[in-house]
């Protein structure tokens, strides 16, 4: 039943300016750089005596003298893989240019970690494309992959391996509740395109603990056919939840239904038809009731939108891509939708920023949709900055993880700098990492992006990847809760 516009505008009269929160986050204003305030009706409780004697995070980051990751003092790193440096179970390099990545429990006390690789286009364009492991791969003429990475309880084995092979640009993914991994392509090559010899722009679904559960690769062709970036799942009524990373126009979040009686679980996805389930697109409405265009639009944090969800007419765009398939007043939109996380009963959203091809320029937003009310939340919001070769202000949030110690950690994609930080339930934001591999000159410096931060099951260790050459990192240190 669609959440209706005067629904919607009831709703918002009751609980004042605003739908009251939900989550743990809260309203999550930044800084520096931050536009707008946080709605009065949604300003974070006021903390007890004495509990802002401490700042938020860990202190100031010290430089790395290997010149690879600055980190706060009592803080370290190990490099777990290297592209072109560290090896596969099988002898070839380790695949280049890490992204997305999941961490689960494997046997006997060990880590596993699924990293997607986002390689484009023909393997020749490519020194280390994911190796054409026998029985993984779904098209031969593509680099991307992902990989499968085994750590010892004591961090002292590791081993790597193919998850899959043979798809394209796969850049973020989830974590299903029943514990595999979902691949996203990146892409909206067909075969006959840029080297391909299959159409792709799928999920594909990687079991991180059996092999054999991978084998002829088979995509997900009921979540649809476009640029995709992130994936969640809704655990109590298995909606999943995908990001599109495009513009001209720009990309849309989906919703995907499941079809009446279908039952997730391992490889239970591939078995779906191509035209299963429902997938969408949303339709968003601010309190009075008056169509919102793009997610841009919001200037303030604590902004709650409705939404409606819209039938994709075909959902494998073989005429027209999806996001074109929809007029200007059909859907909302938002650019460089990224990183997602399930965590607090909804799914946090990430648009990374908004330039030109906008109506409003922002250098990066995070919403929490809640699917029970059928909302979405403004909870991070990130002014242009206006110096980013500066140390210290933030830009471009793009992969996303819910802390085990409280608030959110964000990779940074933006310009100049690149960081891992960290933004707390009330409304502050504080430096995690810094990326001190300088790929340019000492005159023109140049900083790959962070990319898959993700903790261990046990919560002692931050994983996150420097994704050109492609760097996995496990960082550890006295982790402590940020209130």
């Amino acid at each position: 039943m669609p959440l209706t516009r005067r629904d919607f505008a009831k709703r918002s009269a009751v609980a004042g300016a605003g739908v009251a929160l939900t989550g743990s986050v809260g309203v999550l204003a930044t800084a520096p750089g931050a536009i707008g305030q946080e709605a009065p009706e949604a300003k974070a409780p006021a903390p007890a005596a004495g509990a802002r004697g401490r700042a938020p995070g860990y202190g100031p980051l010290i430089p790395d003298p290997a010149g690879i990751l600055a980190l706060p003092a009592g803080f370290s790193y190990r490099i777990i893989t290297r592209a072109g440096v560290t090896k596969l179970e099988t002898g070839e390099s380790t695949p280049s240019h890490h992204d997305g990545t999941a961490a689960f429990q494997g046997p006997r006390g060990t880590t596993l970690l699924v990293n997607n690789h986002e390689l484009k286009g023909p393997r020749a364009r490519w020194p280390h494309p994911v190796p054409l492991a026998d029985g993984l791969v779904y098209d031969p003429a593509a680099a991307g992959g992902c990989t499968v990475v085994e750590i010892s309880r004591d961090g002292s084995h590791v081993s790597e391996r193919v998850g899959i092979a043979g798809t394209s640009t796969n850049c973020a993914g989830g974590r299903t509740p029943w514990g595999t991994w979902l691949t996203c392509e990146e892409t909206e090559d067909k075969a006959g395109q840029n080297g391909m010899t299959k159409d792709h722009g799928y999920v594909f679904e990687v079991d991180p603990h059996d092999i054999r559960a991978a084998r002829a690769p088979r995509p997900v062709k009921a979540l649809g056919r476009y640029a995709h970036e992130a994936v969640v799942v809704d655990p109590k009524r298995g909606h999943l939840y995908l990001t599109e990373d495009a513009d001209r126009p720009n990309g849309l979040l989906y919703r995907w239904t499941p079809p009446h009686g279908f039952q997730h679980g391992r490889g239970r996805l591939r078995t779906l038809a191509d035209d299963a389930g429902v997938l969408a697109a949303p339709r968003c409405f601010d309190s009075g009731g008056r169509f919102v265009d793009d997610l841009s639009r919001a200037t303030k944090t604590g902004t709650v939108y409705g939404v409606d969800w819209i039938e994709v007419p075909d959902r494998d765009a073989r005429t027209t891509p999806v996001r074109k398939q929809f007029g200007d007043r059909d859907v909302t939109r938002a650019r460089k939708l990224e990183g997602m996380w399930w965590a607090d009963g909804g799914a946090y959203v990430v648009s990374s920023y908004a330039r030109a091809e906008s109506p409003v320029r922002h250098d990066g937003q995070v919403w929490f949709y809640d699917p029970r009310r059928r909302t979405l939340t403004l909870k991070v919001l990130l002014g242009v900055n206006p110096d980013p070769g500066r140390d210290g202000a933030f830009d471009g949030p793009d992969n996303i993880t819910v802390s085990p110690y409280g608030g959110l950690i964000i990779a940074e994609d933006g310009e100049g700098v690149q960081h891992l930080f960290g933004a707390t339930d009330d409304g502050r934001t504080y430096p995690i990492a810094r990326n001190d591999l300088n790929l340019g000159t000492a005159d023109d410096p140049a900083y790959s992006e962070f990319t898959g931060p993700v903790f261990s099951p046990d919560g002692r260790t931050l994983f996150a990847n420097l994704q050109e050459p492609g760097i996995m990192l496990a960082i550890t240190g006295p982790w402590r809760r940020q209130r």
